[in-house]
C-alpha cells in the first residue's frame, strides 16, 4: 500500500476528493487528506490569523501523528505551496513530490508573489469587498464543471483566509532535492496561472512533467484519467 498525503486546494478540503478513493484504492494506492485549518470541515476554526506556516503545520501534524513515511506528497493548486513547506521540513518522511495544476514556490515567495498581478489584484480586491476583510471568497469552478458537481461543491467551498496567499514561504533546509512531479491540466482559460510552472518542471534537473487533458480540478472532472495518471507515477 502506498500512501498518498495531499495538501488540497484554496477554498477547498478534503471532501473535494471523494471521487479518488474507490479509484485509487484498487491500485494499492490509499489517500490521506487533512483538512486544512479555516476549510471546510474545519471552516468553524477559521480566524484572521491563519496564514500558510498554519496549513503546513496542519500537514506536518497528520505525518507525525499517523507515523507517516515514505509517503507521496501530492500539492493542488494553492496546496503546492503547503506541500513545498512541509516537503522542506519533513524531508526524511517524503518519497516524492507530486504537484498538480499547483504553485511551484523557491525560497521567499507567497502565493501572491508566484500569480500573474491580474489574479492578485482580483483575489486582493475580492477579500477588501467582502463581508470580512481577511478571507478571499471562492474563485469560480471551471466551465466544464458539470452542473451536478457544481451543485454539490458550491455550499462547501469556503473562503481563504487572506494570510495564506501573503505569507511568503521561507525554506529551513535549503533547496529541495528530492523527485519532483508536475502534472499540468490542458484546459486553460487564456489567463493560464500554472503553465510556467510547467515549463520550469520541463527544464529543471530532479523534475518529471505530465499533462492531463482536464480542467483544474482532475479529481472532479476527470477522476478516471487521473487515477490513471497517478497510478502510474506512484507506481
Amino acid at each position: 500500500m502506498a500512501f498518498c498525503v495531499v495538501a488540497h486546494g484554496a477554498w477547498s478540503s478534503a471532501w473535494a476528493w471523494k471521487k479518488m478513493y474507490p479509484l485509487l484504492e484498487p491500485r494499492g494506492i490509499h489517500l490521506v487528506i487533512p483538512t486544512l485549518t479555516g476549510l471546510g470541515q474545519r471552516s468553524h476554526l477559521a480566524h484572521p490569523g491563519i496564514d500558510l506556516d498554519t496549513h503546513i503545520a496542519d500537514v506536518l501534524a497528520c505525518l507525525f501523528y499517523n507515523d507517516l513515511r515514505d509517503v507521496c506528497l501530492i500539492g493542488h493548486s494553492y496546496g503546492g505551496m503547503v506541500a513545498t513547506g512541509v516537503a522542506d521540513r519533513a524531508r526524511d518522511r517524503i518519497a516524492r513530490l507530486i504537484y498538480v495544476d499547483a504553485f511551484v514556490p523557491r525560497d521567499g515567495e507567497s502565493a501572491f508573489d508566484v500569480m500573474p498581478e491580474s489574479t492578485r489584484k482580483q483575489r486582493q480586491s475580492a477579500a477588501a469587498d467582502g463581508p470580512d476583510n481577511w478571507r478571499i471568497p471562492p474563485g469560480p469552478m471551471p466551465a466544464d464543471t458539470s452542473p451536478e458537481d457544481q451543485a454539490w461543491c458550491a455550499p462547501r467551498r469556503v473562503p481563504q483566509p487572506l494570510k495564506t496567499f501573503e505569507q511568503k514561504l521561507k525554506f529551513q533546509n535549503g533547496d529541495l532535492t528530492l523527485p519532483r512531479h508536475y502534472i499540468y491540466c490542458t484546459r486553460h482559460t487564456p489567463e493560464d496561472r500554472f503553465r510556467p510552472f510547467y515549463e520550469r518542471a520541463k527544464t529543471e534537473a530532479g523534475w518529471q512533467s505530465y499533462e492531463i487533458d482536464a480542467s483544474h480540478n482532475p479529481h472532479i472532472t476527470a477522476p478516471q484519467a487521473f487515477a490513471d495518471l497517478l497510478g502510474c507515477i506512484v507506481g
